[in-house]
Formats: structure tokens, C-alpha cells, sequence
């Protein structure tokens, strides 16, 4: 497992970190849970490493209703207090707050386009967008794409979907291949 070329960021990391990037990281994701899962975790991980939220990934499923949107929406004062209390996340007022949030909007979402995945593709044309980086210093935090995502996410009353973190979505959920050309996943996803 660890003999194989990676992406330098997933070099020399835990094993739950390079098993995330080996099977999961710029997967192409179709699956509206998965993308409101990463939607919570990258929305938490604002200001922080994505190691510290990888680490809590069991306590966010168990908070967050395995990241099912439609109970999410559904967390009232109470809840959110209770949350602020769990250890298993990260207990950021305006994070919980702002998933609970972002849940009602995805449901608006979902309504609208018959899917939050019809929705997010869209950004992409369909399809990933395969990048051909040599190595790290060469990706950006952000793109064009990424900044219409997020605007347009903004718009709809989502938080914590800046265009870097909305970037970070795009590219764990394989709407873009930045794997550098040198990884072993590169060719694979």
C-alpha cells in the first residue's frame, strides 16, 4: 500500500488519510449523500487541516445523520445544542449551524434540479476535468469554476462555500482529476 507513487500531500500521512486518497479522493461522485457529506466536511474543515476532520469522519456520520440531508434539515435549537456538546466534531457554532442550513438548501436544490448532483456537475459540463500537474505547487486553491459554484451557492443561502473550499468539493468528489501526472490513482480516476 505504501510502495506506490502519490500525490505529495498523501505522502507520509496516517493511514486513514492515504487509504481516503488512494480510494476515494477525485472518485467522480454521483451519489447526493456523498455530496452532502463532503459538503459538511469541507464546510468544517474551513481554517482547519483536512487530517482533523478525517479523523472525526465516524463523529460527523453519527452527528449528521449519516449526512443524510433530509434529517439534518430537520435539526432544531435543541439539536444544535446538544451537537455543540458532542466531542466527536468539531463544535464551531456557525459550522453546525451552517450544515443545518446547507441541508435545507440542498433539499431546495435536489427540488429544483431533480438532484444536487444534476446541479454541481453542471459547473463542470458533465464531465471531470483532468488536470495535468506536475506537482503540487502547480494547483490551484481555486478556479473558475470553483468561484461560479460558490457564488452561485452563496446566492442560494449556503454557507462555508467559499470558492477554495467549493475547489476542495470539486476535486474530492472527482468533478476535477488533480491527482499530479506522476500519482498512480492519476490514470485510474
Amino acid at each position: 500500500m505504501h510502495n506506490k507513487t502519490r500525490c505529495g500531500w498523501a505522502e507520509g500521512q496516517f493511514e486513514q488519510y492515504v487509504t481516503y486518497h488512494d480510494e476515494e479522493w477525485g472518485v467522480p461522485v454521483h451519489d447526493d449523500r456523498k455530496h452532502f457529506e463532503f459538503l459538511i466536511l469541507e464546510g468544517a474543515q474551513a481554517g482547519l487541516s483536512w487530517a482533523t476532520i478525517l479523523k472525526r469522519r465516524d463523529g460527523y456520520r453519527e452527528a449528521f445523520a449519516d449526512f443524510d440531508p433530509e434529517v439534518v434539515a430537520q435539526y432544531d435549537e435543541e439539536k444544535i445544542q446538544k451537537l455543540l456538546q458532542f466531542e466527536g466534531i468539531i463544535r464551531n457554532k456557525l459550522k453546525v449551524r451552517g450544515a443545518v442550513t446547507n441541508a435545507q438548501q440542498f433539499l431546495e436544490v435536489q427540488k429544483e434540479f431533480g438532484s444536487f448532483d444534476q446541479y454541481i456537475w453542471s459547473f463542470v459540463g458533465g464531465k471531470p476535468i483532468v488536470n495535468h500537474w506536475k506537482n503540487l505547487k502547480e494547483v490551484p486553491a481555486t478556479t473558475k469554476e470553483s468561484d461560479a459554484l460558490s457564488k452561485d451557492l452563496k446566492k442560494r443561502g449556503f454557507k462555508f462555500v467559499g470558492s477554495t473550499i467549493m475547489y476542495a468539493h470539486m476535486q474530492a468528489c472527482g468533478l476535477v482529476n488533480d491527482h499530479t501526472v506522476d500519482c498512480f490513482r492519476y490514470g485510474e480516476v
